[in-house]
């Protein structure tokens, strides 16, 4: 419920702070006092739309803040964790007005949008007046209330989960069956593909390994021409062994005449020819062992060429080539196995489907049975509001093959006002002041069931008088027992049944310079004394006080 409403420089309010409680609490006050800029800005608080006429003259901004004790079962709380607003003992919404028509909304001091905020306050507040449409004017909303009042939560939540399972088996089916298709389509192509990869049997990282094996493999082909080059040196025609060998041999004939001028040319030159012998057996040695297979770069060269031009064909990195290949055998196999399991899926939809029907039907007999009751239940309460004449019903129209969410029916409230006329939409065929009586008999009906914490009523008594002005502060006063009830009222019948009697009222301020609205919380004197002015009129009589304290002493008892 709403426990403190405090309003800053909003049109002629500078500074206001009101205190509430449960029950029914009323507000009063001469026309023109502020009732409706306080509505306004309460309004402002909960996420309506703002405007730059609400700041008060002089002033940058305005500023208003609801605050909220709330359950800890009530919807509000789910709404605040799905979009990761802070929970805490209070509820606290703020909305600052700027003088340029900007607008800044908070949920306990965190910033939040102002769709945001308006769901928040749907959830905590109702606002209803003569012209107030927005409780009723959605047929969505007389289903919610329809279901409220049957206790049927349960059922549509369980028509609401099945239709959400059928909807997605159908996307899944019909997924499917798009597939099918398109695979179907490009079988022929597909096929041709599967082949071609599958005798190409590419690998990832692939590429990567063949580039790097034909780089080594040219490479080593410069080194082995080299060494070629030197082995035809040592080995070759022009091998310089053959003529230090024969040097040597005569060297050594020569040896026995003198030995000491020979021996060490003898040496080096067989030194030499050792060390050409052991460089001819070293480049063999490497060459034979650097042998590889003639073809094997050429057919490198070719693997790589043969993926390259595969991924080229389908336009993708050679590296991709062997999930290529799989993807495509995988949309084969859809198509050979597809049929089946399109089959599968058409069965599971069918079943959800009846499923959904079952459910839908089911809550659609449970809510015909909720809405007679409903109906009864309004009815009785129509003719000590002066609708003696008139009847309410709830119209349901069922259409099965439109199952949907909600189930498969359009609820809607109709109401006759005269004998012998034909039923119509409650928004079309009511009056103001009759619209407010039947939304006065409709949340009595159902104020434990289906209604916000906090109920606004804005002067829905306009029009009316005696007994039926008393008749309103009676069902308000009941309304109070469920739920926090509070309403500004010029009937003087209605203000006497209340707990708590704000006054609204213009005050002189800064010398006269200006007004400002001020509400004031009455005690029992006062509370009488305004009653009895409610009665009178400007000049307050001895015999309006009197019929004050009647009234008063009538509602207690």
């Amino acid at each position: 419920m709403l426990t403190r409403l405090s309003i800053r420089d909003i049109v002629l309010i500078d500074r206001l702070d009101i205190e509430f409680g449960a029950g029914l609490a009323v507000l009063t006050g001469e026309t023109g006092a502020g009732k409706s800029i306080l509505l306004d800005a309460f309004a402002l608080a909960l996420g309506a739309r703002g405007d730059s006429g609400l700041v008060r003259a002089g002033a940058g901004q305005g500023e208003v803040t609801a605050v909220f004790e709330i359950a800890p079962d009530h919807p509000v709380r789910a709404a605040l964790a799905a979009n990761d607003m802070p929970e805490e003992d209070e509820l606290i919404l703020r909305r600052v007005q700027f003088g340029d028509g900007r607008t800044r909304a908070f949920v306990n001091d965190q910033p939040v949008s102002q769709q945001a905020l308006k769901h928040l306050g749907s959830l905590l507040v109702e606002i209803h007046g003569q012209h107030d449409e927005r409780a009723l004017v959605d047929p969505a909303s007389h289903r919610r209330l329809l279901d409220a009042y049957g206790g049927l939560e349960a059922e549509a939540a369980e028509v609401a989960q099945a239709w959400t399972q059928w909807r997605n088996a159908q996307e899944m089916h019909d997924a499917q069956r798009e597939e099918v298709a398109r695979a179907a389509r490009e079988a022929d192509w597909l096929r041709h593909a599967v082949e071609e990869l599958t005798a190409l049997a590419p690998e990832p990282g692939e590429e990567t390994a063949l580039a790097q094996r034909r780089a080594e493999m040219m490479q080593a082909e410069k080194i082995a021409a080299d060494l070629h080059d030197a082995h035809a040196i040592i080995a070759g025609a022009q091998s310089p062994t053959p003529l230090l060998a024969a040097a040597l041999r005569r060297l050594e004939r020569r040896q026995a005449q003198n030995a000491g001028l020979v021996t060490p040319a003898v040496s080096a030159i067989d030194a030499a020819l050792t060390a050409l012998e052991e460089a001819r057996a070293q480049l063999e040695a490497v060459l034979a062992s650097a042998e590889c297979d003639p073809h094997a770069l050429e057919r490198i060269e070719e693997r790589l060429f043969a993926l390259r031009a595969a991924a080229r064909k389908y336009s993708v990195g050679v590296d991709d080539l062997a999930a290529l290949a799989e993807r495509y055998t995988a949309d084969l196999a859809l198509v050979d196995a597809g049929s089946e399991r399109l089959a599968a899926l058409e069965r599971e939809a069918a079943a959800l489907g009846a499923r959904l029907d079952r459910a839908a039907n089911a809550l659609s007999k449970r809510r015909r049975s909720a809405a007679r009751a409903l109906d009864a239940a309004v009815d009785r309460e129509l003719k000590p509001l002066k609708l003696e004449q008139a009847q309410f019903s709830t119209e349901i129209t069922t259409e099965p093959e439109r199952a949907g969410a909600h189930g498969s029916d359009r609820v809607e409230f109709f109401v006759r006002t005269n004998p012998g006329t034909a039923p119509g939409p409650l928004m079309k065929v009511a009056s103001g002041g009759e619209l407010a009586r039947f939304l006065l008999a409709l949340k009595v009906v159902i104020a434990d069931r289906g209604s916000a914490p906090t109920l606004i009523f804005d002067e829905i008594d306009t029009a009316v008088g005696g007994a039926v002005a008393d008749a309103i502060g009676m069902r308000l006063a009941r309304l109070a027992s469920a739920v926090q009830v509070i309403a500004v009222t010029h009937a003087p019948q209605v203000a006497a049944r209340t707990g708590s009697h704000y006054l609204i009222a213009k005050e002189a301020v800064e010398r006269g310079k200006r007004v400002a609205t001020r509400v004031a919380l009455l005690d029992a004197a006062r509370r009488r004394e305004e009653i009895a002015r409610m009665l009178a009129g400007a000049e307050i009589t001895t015999e309006a006080r009197a019929a004050a304290e009647r009234l008063i002493k009538a509602a207690v008892s």
